[in-house]
């Protein structure tokens, strides 16, 4: 199948599934005419590294997280230690996006939004 075929099965566009090659993602068959020829293989792999990605998942963690996912004698500790870590990043940056959330509506709270020039969100972010 073309890249564009293997774009619509997946949901991928197909500058990505360009990219996943040219990194070594995926390795898709050549036909005479030079043109890639994805197997069910490939889109399977494809699948898999887009719900990866979906999940927030590094190129280097989707690579490993495939290595794995391809080595039958993988250790499925090996898979939860990655997304145990990727977990506590995704956990990191809600509690940094919390923050954020609490300091603006305290700031905007603040602010009495009329004509007068005083606004404690300038001076928070001058003063920051």
């Amino acid at each position: 199948m073309n890249i564009g075929a293997a774009a619509a099965r997946t949901g991928l566009p197909s500058k990505t599934i360009r990219y996943y090659e040219e990194i070594g993602l995926i390795r898709p068959a050549r036909g005479k005419s030079g043109y890639r020829d994805f197997a069910d293989a490939d889109i399977h792999k494809l699948a898999f590294l887009g719900r990866a990605r979906m999940l927030g998942f590094s190129i280097e963690d989707c690579r490993t997280l495939l290595g794995l996912y391809e080595d039958e004698s993988r250790s499925s500790s090996d898979v939860k230690r990655l997304a145990r870590s990727h977990l506590v990043q995704i956990e990191d940056k809600i509690a940094a996006l919390q923050s954020m959330q609490a300091t603006l509506s305290h700031l905007v709270e603040a602010c009495a939004g009329d004509e007068r020039p005083d606004c404690p969100i300038l001076r928070d972010l001058a003063d920051g």
